[in-house]
């Protein structure tokens, strides 16, 4: 009964999937996050001509009663037709960012980014771009419908309240016209000081506040441009921050530089009283951001010592004293930023790179009509969602990731529904293959050829090993004749050369461990490197394990397999070596232990059972204790309606890890990871199986059906930045489905 169940499950769902793709043959859902970066300032910043050197007070951009934009940075030499069509764009694209609040996702049910509306709300008012009555009521209705009961925003649904994210919303609901009186107001007021008022605010939201003038630009901590200038071989150095950090941090070494300021709705000042209700103590607007370098040294953090001494004297030079290397530096800065711009127009595929890139090159003279300005604004419709609501934005766009994941899905249901995934997928994969000499990885491996995927269908500078490994897998599983493909081949090169010193993977980068970065005093995320982490190894060893069985007749050459068994050694070796206490491995990308855990069961179960073909004898043992212990941590973890759930408290908390409400992605993710290790008739299996058949939605009129989004799931940045990436409730339910029904089938167990 159950078996059947599954199957029609499953071809309801694979209804829905086939659905969603497109003509070109790639899937992508929406990323959720309720976490604000600076993104909403890039279109106003592009459009000012070169100020003073020093501190700039921006002034208030005019409207005109037909709604045209005054300051654009225009040259009058130009045709008059060329002039108007530039401010037309730019008033198309703060048109087509005219927000709409909407109860559903590009895929189903979810809530849009609530940072996305508070940086459009920046973004107008740095612009001067009125809001119409309609406008205003539409986003505070839609912030509002965010704020928990304590006055707060979090950083997800069901994060508690985060004094970031409460300030920027508070700041946004000001400029929207909303007084501070008003209740609801009130209870953020409360809320921010509370959680410990603007001083313990993180360093983009302090970015945010300094360019109103909110706090002093002496509230951030010193960001030399000459950093750019520091070689590979330094200890520090721009390459040995991960490639999230770099492609966000090198624009801003010129933002800091040029520490601009722009208007309020009361006015424009380097001391603005706008927000003074939120102030404990009005008696300074320099807010510290370093521990006091005596408890620093009582504490034994000499690390984070150094660093906080040099930030000091680095501010006082750079405020009496001019560099001789700046103008260099800047113009290095200037270079890199250009050069590192897809020919698409994206920056790394991320927000922040790209608002920061456009905002650091304005800064520096780049007018609305220069090339690089011109497609940098016609890429951000890359992070643009239209439906029937209207338009939303995303901080990025995961084509190739979905697809991959997609793919594995349809193929691992295909025994129960028939249909594996369409051709064109693998062409589309094939398409995007990463040829690039350019990437950032080739600083530190220049002799490594370049291959693999991106997680973005424009990110050619930074491909990955995680999207790699999964596309590698949704292809071999498409048509085994892909496993000595040419494409294959490249990427599983490149994953080997990208293995770090420890055994593991990360990321981007190869070796990019150097964590003592993350004592920076800029670094209050942790997450200015790119090291090993469990879970990336874990989907690389699963990858490496299914080339190793070979399929259908296709099987590899002597030499590759070799490389690929001495590979996995040392990556088992290194998850051996970073189980946690409890049996379990922590998720960097999505939450958490759950996640963490079955992508290291699912790469393990290759190497479980096999012989010394695949692993020595000697560690067998210690494999098998390994697993063993985490699959009984899983059993354990499992809620009453069968299904699992983890919150991300658990990044804080390790004693929340694997307790929260059941999810669909998080049930399929213990799911899969039980059936590599239990018979399927287990009663744990079944439990689980049961709790995704009777928790997907169906829409009986249209035959298609998946699963609601409870909670967030995906990780950006863990304690500061969670996501929900749109199709993760629905190609996860179906793999775990899917790898379930087959297992049945093989073990041929009587229903």
């Amino acid at each position: 009964m159950l078996l059947e169940q599954v199957h029609e499950s499953l071809k309801l769902a694979t209804r829905y999937s086939l659905d969603e793709l497109t003509e070109d043959g790639y899937w992508c859902a929406e990323v959720h996050s309720n976490t604000t970066f600076t993104a909403g300032m890039y279109i106003l910043k592009s459009n000012f001509p070169r100020k003073r050197e020093t501190m700039r007070i921006v002034e208030q951009v005019a409207v005109a009663e037909d709604g045209t934009i005054a300051p654009f940075v225009i040259m009058e030499s130009q045709p008059a037709c060329c002039r108007r069509m530039l401010r037309e764009q730019v008033k198309e694209i703060l048109g087509s960012l005219c927000l709409r609040p909407t109860a559903h996702c590009h895929s189903g049910n979810g809530d849009a980014d609530l940072g996305i509306f508070i940086e459009y709300v920046f973004l107008r008012q740095h612009f001067g771009f009125a809001f119409d009555p309609i406008e205003t009521e539409a986003l505070t209705r839609w912030l509002f419908s965010k704020q928990k009961e304590d006055g707060s925003w979090g950083l997800a649904p069901s994060c508690p309240g985060d004094v970031s994210t409460t300030t920027e919303t508070y700041l946004a609901l000001k400029i929207l016209g909303l007084l501070p009186d008003e209740p609801r107001m009130q209870a953020a007021r409360l809320s921010i000081i509370k959680l410990g008022g603007l001083r313990t605010t993180r360093m983009f939201t302090r970015i945010f506040l300094a360019s109103f003038g909110l706090i002093s630009w002496n509230s951030l901590p010193a960001l030399p441009a000459e950093l750019i200038l520091l070689p590979t071989q330094s200890i520090i150095n721009v390459y040995n921050l991960s490639s999230w950090a770099r492609t966000t941090c090198i624009p801003l070494l010129l933002i800091r530089h040029h520490e601009p300021v722009y208007a309020l709705p009361n006015g424009l000042s380097t001391e603005n009283d706008f927000l003074d209700e939120l102030w404990t103590d009005k008696s300074s607007r320099n807010l510290s951001y370093a521990t006091p370098l005596s408890t620093l040294w009582k504490g034994h953090e000499f690390t984070e010592l150094f660093f906080t001494a040099a930030d000091s004297v680095m501010c006082l030079l750079g405020r009496y004293f001019s560099s001789p290397l700046r103008s260099l530096s800047r113009n290095k800065i200037i270079n890199w930023i250009i050069d590192h711009q897809e020919q698409s127009g994206e920056w790394a595929g991320y927000w922040p790179p790209h608002h920061n890139s456009l905002w650091a090159l304005s800064l520096e003279g780049y007018s609305l009509d220069h090339p690089v300005m011109r497609r940098g604004f016609a890429a951000m419709s890359s992070f643009l969602r239209h439906d029937a609501d209207g338009m939303r934005a995303q901080v990025t766009v995961s084509q190739v990731w979905d697809t991959a994941l997609m793919a594995i899905a349809l193929n691992d249901s295909s025994s129960s529904t028939g249909c594996v995934c369409p051709s064109r997928t693998t062409e589309w994969f094939l398409d995007h293959e990463i040829s690039s000499h350019r990437g950032d990885w080739r600083i530190l491996r220049p002799r490594l050829p370049p291959g693999g995927w991106c997680f973005e269908k424009f990110n050619t500078l930074y491909p990955d090993v995680d999207d790699s490994a999964a596309t590698i897998i949704a292809m071999i599983k498409t048509s085994p004749a892909y496993l000595t493909s040419g494409s294959v081949l490249r990427a599983v090169h490149w994953i080997l050369g990208m293995q770090n010193n420890d055994g593991g993977w990360g990321a981007f980068d190869w070796n990019n461990d150097k964590e003592f970065l993350n004592k920076l005093p800029f670094s209050d995320m942790d997450s200015l490197c790119d090291p090993s982490t469990p879970d990336v190894t874990g989907r690389i060893i699963e990858c490496f394990g299914i080339m190793l069985s070979g399929h259908n007749g296709f099987t590899l050459g002597y030499s590759l397999a070799a490389q690929l068994q001495a590979s996995c050694k040392r990556a088992i070796a290194y998850l051996l070596a970073c189980q946690e206490a409890n049996g379990t491995w922590r998720g960097r990308w999505a939450i958490n232990y759950i996640y963490g855990s079955s992508n290291v069961l699912c790469g393990l179960s290759h190497f479980y059972n096999g012989g010394s073909y695949f692993y020595n004898v000697e560690s067998r043992s210690s494999l098998r204790k390994a697993v063993d212990c985490a699959i009984e941590w899983l059993k354990t973890r499992q809620n009453l309606d069968g299904g699992w759930g983890e919150l991300p408290q658990s990044y804080d908390d390790a004693n929340q890890a694997g307790h929260g409400p059941s999810t669909a992605p998080q049930s399929a993710w213990a799911i899969m990871a039980l059936v590599n290790y239990l018979p399927p008739d287990d009663e744990c299996v079944r439990k689980g199986i049961s709790y995704l058949v009777h928790s997907q939605v169906r829409d009986e009129k249209s035959g298609k059906a998946s699963w609601p989004l409870v909670e967030y799931t995906g990780t950006g940045f863990p304690g500061h930045l969670y996501m929900e990436y749109g199709y993760y409730r629905h190609y996860f339910p179906i793999m775990a489905l899917g790898r379930y029904a087959s297992r049945m089938s093989a073990s041929k167990i009587p229903l």
